[in-house]
Protein backbone atom coordinates (compact mmCIF):
# COMPACT_ATOMS: atom_id res chain seq x y z
CA UNK A 1 0.00 0.00 0.00
CA UNK A 2 1.32 3.48 -1.15
CA UNK A 3 2.34 6.17 2.00
CA UNK A 4 1.78 9.12 -0.46
CA UNK A 5 -1.29 10.85 -0.22
CA UNK A 6 -3.12 11.62 -3.66
CA UNK A 7 -3.46 15.21 -5.13
CA UNK A 8 -5.76 17.95 -4.45
CA UNK A 9 -7.60 19.81 -7.09
CA UNK A 10 -8.68 23.16 -6.68
CA UNK A 11 -11.18 23.98 -9.23
CA UNK A 12 -10.62 28.23 -8.98
CA UNK A 13 -6.79 26.94 -9.42
CA UNK A 14 -7.22 25.22 -12.35
CA UNK A 15 -9.39 27.98 -13.97
CA UNK A 16 -8.30 31.10 -12.84
CA UNK A 17 -4.82 31.32 -15.18
CA UNK A 18 -6.72 30.49 -18.50
CA UNK A 19 -8.54 33.70 -20.11
CA UNK A 20 -8.80 32.03 -23.61
CA UNK A 21 -10.63 28.54 -24.47
CA UNK A 22 -8.75 26.16 -22.44
CA UNK A 23 -9.85 22.15 -21.99
CA UNK A 24 -7.36 19.97 -19.83
CA UNK A 25 -7.76 16.99 -17.45
CA UNK A 26 -8.08 16.93 -13.85
CA UNK A 27 -8.96 13.62 -12.79
CA UNK A 28 -9.39 10.42 -13.85
CA UNK A 29 -11.34 7.70 -11.94
CA UNK A 30 -12.11 3.62 -13.45
CA UNK A 31 -12.35 4.30 -16.95
CA UNK A 32 -13.89 7.93 -16.75
CA UNK A 33 -12.00 11.29 -16.99
CA UNK A 34 -13.16 14.82 -15.32
CA UNK A 35 -11.73 17.63 -17.69
CA UNK A 36 -11.91 21.02 -16.91
CA UNK A 37 -12.79 23.44 -19.95
CA UNK A 38 -12.41 27.55 -19.71
CA UNK A 39 -14.76 28.59 -22.58
CA UNK A 40 -14.20 32.09 -24.33
CA UNK A 41 -15.83 30.78 -27.87
CA UNK A 42 -18.03 28.39 -28.89
CA UNK A 43 -17.03 24.76 -29.55
CA UNK A 44 -17.66 23.07 -33.04
CA UNK A 45 -20.33 20.90 -33.75
CA UNK A 46 -19.76 17.38 -32.77
CA UNK A 47 -20.98 13.92 -31.37
CA UNK A 48 -19.12 10.96 -29.15
CA UNK A 49 -20.59 7.76 -30.61
CA UNK A 50 -18.99 5.45 -27.98
CA UNK A 51 -19.60 7.69 -24.93
CA UNK A 52 -22.11 10.01 -22.67
CA UNK A 53 -20.57 13.31 -21.97
CA UNK A 54 -21.75 15.08 -18.92
CA UNK A 55 -21.37 18.92 -18.34
CA UNK A 56 -21.48 20.59 -14.48
CA UNK A 57 -21.53 24.55 -14.71
CA UNK A 58 -18.86 25.87 -12.17
CA UNK A 59 -18.85 29.85 -13.28
CA UNK A 60 -20.70 31.61 -15.64
CA UNK A 61 -23.51 30.25 -18.44
CA UNK A 62 -22.59 27.95 -20.55
CA UNK A 63 -25.21 27.32 -24.00
CA UNK A 64 -25.51 23.84 -25.13
CA UNK A 65 -27.11 23.16 -28.63
CA UNK A 66 -28.73 20.79 -30.13
CA UNK A 67 -30.41 20.50 -33.88
CA UNK A 68 -33.98 21.18 -32.40
CA UNK A 69 -33.04 23.52 -30.11
CA UNK A 70 -31.04 24.58 -27.03
CA UNK A 71 -29.95 24.86 -23.26
CA UNK A 72 -28.74 27.25 -20.80
CA UNK A 73 -27.07 25.99 -17.79
CA UNK A 74 -26.11 28.17 -14.83
CA UNK A 75 -23.75 27.67 -12.21
CA UNK A 76 -24.50 24.07 -10.30
CA UNK A 77 -26.64 22.90 -13.02
CA UNK A 78 -25.64 19.67 -14.50
CA UNK A 79 -27.09 17.94 -18.11
CA UNK A 80 -25.78 14.54 -19.37
CA UNK A 81 -25.96 14.46 -23.59
CA UNK A 82 -26.75 10.73 -24.55
CA UNK A 83 -23.94 9.02 -26.78
CA UNK A 84 -24.40 9.97 -30.75
CA UNK A 85 -26.19 12.97 -29.71
CA UNK A 86 -25.38 15.81 -32.23
CA UNK A 87 -24.85 19.35 -29.98
CA UNK A 88 -22.19 21.91 -29.52
CA UNK A 89 -21.31 24.28 -26.78
CA UNK A 90 -20.95 28.16 -26.31
CA UNK A 91 -20.37 30.37 -23.48
CA UNK A 92 -22.87 33.12 -22.81
CA UNK A 93 -21.34 36.03 -21.89
CA UNK A 94 -16.97 36.33 -21.90
CA UNK A 95 -15.97 33.09 -20.16
CA UNK A 96 -18.08 30.10 -18.33
CA UNK A 97 -15.66 27.31 -16.57
CA UNK A 98 -17.20 23.83 -16.95
CA UNK A 99 -16.06 20.20 -15.65
CA UNK A 100 -17.27 17.39 -18.28
CA UNK A 101 -17.24 13.96 -17.41
CA UNK A 102 -17.03 11.13 -20.06
CA UNK A 103 -15.11 7.91 -20.71
CA UNK A 104 -11.41 7.97 -20.99
CA UNK A 105 -11.58 6.31 -24.63
CA UNK A 106 -14.30 8.83 -25.79
CA UNK A 107 -14.30 9.43 -29.67
CA UNK A 108 -15.29 12.81 -30.89
CA UNK A 109 -16.61 13.30 -34.19
CA UNK A 110 -16.75 16.95 -35.81
CA UNK A 111 -19.77 17.50 -38.10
Amino acid sequence: MSSQLPDVITLKAESSAHFEYDNHLIASTNDHVVRIATMTEPYHWHFHPNSDETFLVIEGRLAIEFEDGSLELHPGQLLTIPRGVRHRTRPIGGRSVNLTFEMAEAETVAI
